[in-house]
């Protein structure tokens, strides 16, 4: 049915709505046009402030839109998708888990701190209102050259503010990536994760229903921070030109930690019909959503909301960016239920609207009504652009493998390679987080290649990752964005648990450049096909555009968030040899590359050639015989090839060997390589990069029933070394030796690369 728009009086103080102001907010001529045509007249400001939020890439997805939609969603354990505030995967015995991953990129770099502090507490809120108790935390976090002058700055704020937020709102940060590049100078990526436990039949959706049901506002009082921050994350940077302060949101995690259990013990009442976080485009995103969601109108006083500032005008009490707020529509007559909760916790609960029946999003300022806009124009009747793509000049050439000289002191290959800010110890920035808080960690950051945490109550676990090789998916799109996928599924298989779900934080540069589209395009098209390949669907996610300053883009950076389930969590193994004596063990086959490999970069200032390829069949078959050699408990450590490859890779075993569950004292191995005296295929074996590979400890005892099971599942199985000794010894396959250097020396560098390449204060000794 077609929706009569009624007149709205102008604003006393209100500007004039002129072609300058429509640009300011972001619109596009046609865009405006397009408001113009729905309206019949003119917008007030205060409804071009609401149509600027709404149809910013940020919130409306107008040009990722048409290509998430190829990507795999459902599947059996698949509870709720993606459109809701979080995505929702059952994991058995009556329980499910909650997820998402999103970004919080621009506000990171005009304040550290506060943009990184926030982003965790946003990512909080999606998760608990879904139903769900927060109990993990992850991050992705890109920042540009070790030794640029911004990143002493932007990292420890970063890092700081995660700490703090996390930390005070007692929820672990469990796990994460690091990694450093140019291409981020001007741009740095924050993304946050959060994870949640709740009943499967718990869930609770934010689709307001009921005409005649009020709708409350919760939680903390609105301010003037954060305003436009949605529109901000739609645009890019210039250099030397910042965008301004009010635009990035303050953060209270004291206040959120109140919030949560509210909530939650809200959520025990029969007195909720919906709830929504307020998050990018505040008050209004999540009224309109709420209200498209359910198909109805919504009708609110923003009079009514408890202000933090004097003065506020409507267009500041919706566009604000204020934290710890939510919405919600409850039954009613049970108004007071929820006023009842939320005064026991000491925060505000007022009733400032009610769902309508007539399809239109009204605002009013006590008698005056301010905004009137038919909410299918906020959501359904948003730009959607198919926008052209073309592969970059010189692609393919740039595929070919770059041509190296072998070094030839394979040990000061290692050293320099364990030594570089991106494979370095990263323990200066995790061990400023929690990551015991709730006792419910079993695998500590850095003991294994993904954070397992305990289900209470059961005899279950989560594994839970982040991954992403921006280098590999900016030499190729389509094969870089597998890789990450099958990065982020051998992690969570190596400590035993099973790859359910995953979520996306899709960190690009300014789509309007063909080439930039192209490799969102891209990646989807790598994403949609590595997800088929191994039946993971995507549950929920985040696009995050315009991530570039002066033309100059991100490396395209498609982070994964990935969600494995262990039915037995005491089966569950790190990444750290264990004992001496235990064979090393090679899973599946080598096909080992030097194209976009840190090998290239670190030790011949080369970042270019083909990433590795993904062949599917045999990831599968690795994937399977870890699950399966894990939980029969025949192998006792396993840690996967990844950045400077399987050379790499057995010096982190060693480093972290000697200790279970957590960073060991290390404890060395020696190891034959299958390879002759050639010096660059020594080389190549140890430091090209290569996927469907990981290395695993197995006892004498039990190597006939690993390679039992390796063999049903079609994995090749090699033995080649032995666990032992305080060195690391590789040989040729004719007894000469390549490699000998202590595992202390290996610590020394390891440990001090990356403080050393930002200039950061050294970390307390390790206990």
């Amino acid at each position: 049915m077609s929706i009569v728009v009624p007149a709205v009086t102008a604003r006393p103080g209100d500007p004039e709505i002129t072609p300058a102001l429509v640009k300011e907010h972001g619109l596009s001529p046609d865009e405006y046009q397009r408001v113009l045509d729905i309206m019949g007249r003119t917008p007030s400001y205060t409804e071009l402030g609401v149509f600027s939020v709404m149809w910013s890439e940020h919130c409306s997805y107008k040009t990722s839109r048409i290509h998430l939609k190829t990507l795999p969603t459902e599947g059996p354990r698949v509870l709720q998708g993606p459109g809701e505030n979080a995505g929702v995967i059952d994991i058995g015995d009556g329980l499910a888990i909650a997820f998402k991953m999103e970004s919080h990129n621009h506000p990171s770099f005009i304040e550290p701190f506060q943009g990184a502090a926030t982003g965790v507490g946003g990512i909080l809120r999606d998760v608990f209102t879904m139903g769900a108790r927060p109990i993990a935390i992850l991050n992705s976090l890109r920042f540009g050259a070790a030794d640029h002058e911004k990143t002493k700055y932007l990292l420890p704020g970063v890092v700081a503010g995660i700490a703090a937020y996390g930390n005070c709102v007692g929820v672990p940060t469990v796990a994460g990536e690091v990694n450093f590049h140019p291409s981020y100078n001007g741009n740095i990526l924050v993304n946050a994760m959060a994870v949640g436990l709740l009943p499967s039949d718990g869930i609770f959706r934010g689709v307001a229903a009921g005409p005649g049901n009020p709708v409350l506002y919760v939680g903390a009082r609105t301010g003037r921070d954060g305003i436009h921050g949605a529109t901000m994350a739609s645009d890019t940077f210039e250099e030397g030109v910042e965008k301004p302060r009010p635009t990035v949101q303050v953060g209270d995690p004291y206040t959120e930690k109140l919030l949560i259990e509210a909530c939650l013990e809200l959520m025990r009442e029969d007195a909720i019909v919906a709830i929504q976080d307020m998050g990018a485009a505040g008050l209004t995103s999540s009224s309109v959503e709420m209200a498209g969601r359910g198909g109805t109108g919504l009708l609110m006083d923003v009079s009514r909301i408890p202000a933090a500032a004097e003065g506020m005008t409507p267009y500041e009490f919706l566009l604000s960016e204020s934290q710890e707020r939510m919405l919600i529509v409850a039954a009613k007559g049970k108004e007071h239920i929820v006023e009842r909760v939320f005064a026991k916790w000491d925060l505000e609960a007022v009733v400032m609207g009610e769902v309508t029946d007539d399809g239109l999003w009204r605002v009013t300022e006590g008698d005056r009504e301010v905004v009137a806009i038919p909410v299918t124009a906020l959501t359904d009747a948003a730009p959607v652009y198919n926008r052209p793509y073309a592969e970059p000049e010189g692609f393919q050439a740039s595929l070919t493998e770059p041509e190296l000289t072998a070094h030839g002191d394979a040990k000061a290959v290692l050293l320099a390679l364990l030594a570089s800010p991106n494979i370095a110890d990263k323990r200066w920035i995790y061990r400023q987080y929690d990551h015991m808080v709730r006792l419910g960690t079993t695998l500590r950051p850095g003991a294994a290649d993904a954070a397992v945490v305990r289900i209470p109550g059961t005899t279950k676990a989560v594994a839970l990752t982040t991954d992403c090789n921006s280098v590999w998916v900016k030499a190729d799109p389509f094969v870089g964005t597998e890789g990450a996928i099958a990065e982020a599924a051998r992690n969570v298989a190596c400590t035993g648990a099973e790859p359910l779900a995953i979520t996306d934080c899709l960190n690009f540069g300014n789509p309007e450049r063909p080439e930039v589209m192209w490799e969102f395009v891209r990646s989807i098209e790598g994403m949609n096909h590595a997800l088929r390949e191994l039946a993971i669907p995507v549950v929920s996610g985040n696009v995050s555009l315009y991530n570039e300053t002066s033309q100059v883009s991100v490396h395209p950076t498609p982070g994964i968030g990935l969600v494995g389930l262990l039915e037995d969590r005491s089966c569950a193994v790190g990444l750290g040899f264990t004992e001496a004596g235990h064979r090393v063990v090679l899973l599946g086959t080598p096909r080992p590359t030097f194209g976009a490999s840190a090998y290239g970069t670190v030790m011949h200032g080369v970042e270019r050639g083909a990433p590795p390829a993904v062949h599917w069949a045999e990831e599968r078959a690795l994937l399977g015989t870890l699950r399966e050699g894990i939980e029969g408990r025949h192998i006792l450590s396993a840690h996967d090839a990844a950045d400077g490859g399987l050379g790499v890779a057995l010096a982190e075993m060693a480093l972290a060997g000697g200790r279970a569950g957590s960073i060991g004292s290390g404890l060395g191995a020696t190891v034959q390589l299958p390879v002759s005296a050639d010096l660059l295929a020594r080389e190549r074996w140890l430091f090209g990069e290569t996927h469907g590979c990981a290395w695993v400890e197995v006892a004498d005892e039990h190597l006939a029933e690993l390679a039992g099971i390796a063999g049903r599942h079609g994995c090749a199985m090699t033995e080649l070394g032995r666990v032992g000794g305080t060195d690391l010894r590789v040989t040729d396959q004719d007894g000469a030796v390549v490699l000998d250097a202590p595992v202390s020396a290996l610590r020394d560098a390891w440990e001090g690369g990356l403080v050393s390449a930002v200039g950061l204060t050294p970390a307390p000794p390790r206990p």
